[in-house]
Parts: structure tokens; sequence; C-alpha cells
């Protein structure tokens, strides 16, 4: 598959106990510029969340996780950004910025954004709208309400309803999301029909 696409490339393997994935993943993805996380690795539970863990927030680069059903691209039509003024959701916007600047349409989704908002007296969004557009992108905010339900719910639907081809968001704080990649995220990850680009 690699050979056909015409690019340089090369094909490691590792043998290693479960303790040492983490480490395997992240001693190579420290020289690469995005890691992708397949269906079957997904699947296999035991494993997914380690090599996620490895590359995500070892290294500090990029993750594009694909779930079963999903058609992943590194040049999407339409995509969905999930914004709420924190540190890594900028990170993930600047590492997926050439995907956001080559994109049709960008969507920058703020959920309650009077929860969200920096308290500048802009519009929630504007600033990162601004910035995108800066650097070529052609930028919606939505504005949207949780009434209850779990962000990456809200975030989820809005991008199936907007056609999204990838959502682009931040991965938040390492012990929050190592305890759940084992377990609601995964299933979150699993259950949404779209690529999913997270960096913290």
């Amino acid at each position: 598959m690699l050979r056909a696409t015409w690019r340089c490339y090369d094909v490691d393997t590792e043998h290693c106990d479960k303790a040492g994935v983490g480490d395997a993943v992240r001693q190579r993805a420290l020289c690469t510029d995005l890691t992708i996380v397949g269906p079957a690795l997904l699947n296999e539970t035991s494993l997914g969340p380690l090599v996620i863990n490895g590359s995500l927030f070892d290294t500090g680069k990029p993750v594009l996780v694909v779930p079963e059903g999903a058609e992943a691209t590194l040049s999407p039509r339409r995509v969905l950004v999930g914004w709420d003024s924190r540190v890594e959701a900028s990170r993930s916007i600047r590492e997926a910025l050439h995907l956001l600047a080559g994109a049709e349409e960008v969507r920058v989704a703020v959920v309650d954004p009077e929860a969200t908002c920096t308290g500048n007296g802009a519009e929630p969004g504007a600033d990162i709208a601004a910035y995108l557009t800066r650097h070529g992108a052609r930028v919606w905010v939505d504005r949207l309400a949780s009434r209850g339900k779990p962000v990456a719910t809200v975030l989820a639907q809005h991008a199936i309803d907007t056609s999204a081809d990838v959502i682009v968001m931040g991965a938040y704080g390492s012990r929050w999301l190592r305890e759940r990649l084992s377990g609601s995220v995964i299933r979150w990850i699993v259950g949404t029909p779209l690529p999913l680009f997270l960096a913290r």
C-alpha cells in the first residue's frame, strides 16, 4: 500500500510486552509528523490506548484516530473544530493548520459559550476565527448549547449534521484522558463515524 503512494517510507516491527508498547511508539512518534491509529488498533482495547498515549502524551505530536467506517483524508473538505480557549485546543489547531487552511469549510464549534468565553468582550470563537482566516481558512463559528449532554456528544452530532470529514480537538489534561482512554473516550471515538485529529 505504501509503495503505491510513491512516497519514501519504511516499515518497522517491535516485539515487546504490553508495558513497553508506549515507549516503542514514543520512540517512533518523536520523528514523525502524525501518528495514525486505525480501527483494528482501536478495537484492541488493551493496545489502542497504549499507542495513543505513547504518541499523544509522551511526544506532544498529534494523532489521527480513524474508527471503523470512517474515511480518513489529509485533505478534508469540511472540518469541525472543537474550541474552548484552552491551550490544548489552540495546539490542536496549530498542528492541523495545513488541513484547516486547505478545507472548503471550517466550522468552529463553541459549546456553552458563556462558560468558555475568555471574558475580553469579544464574541466566543471570534478570536480563533480571525486567526484561522489570517491563514486562509474559510471559517464559520457555531455556538452550541449542550442542554446537559456531554460536550463530546454535542460535537460528534454537530460534525455529522454539518457533513464534516474530520473533527479537530484538543486532548485535555494527560491524567484525565489517560484514565479515560481505556473507557469512555475510546467508546466515544469508536462510536463516532468520523476521524478525530487530537493534539495537546
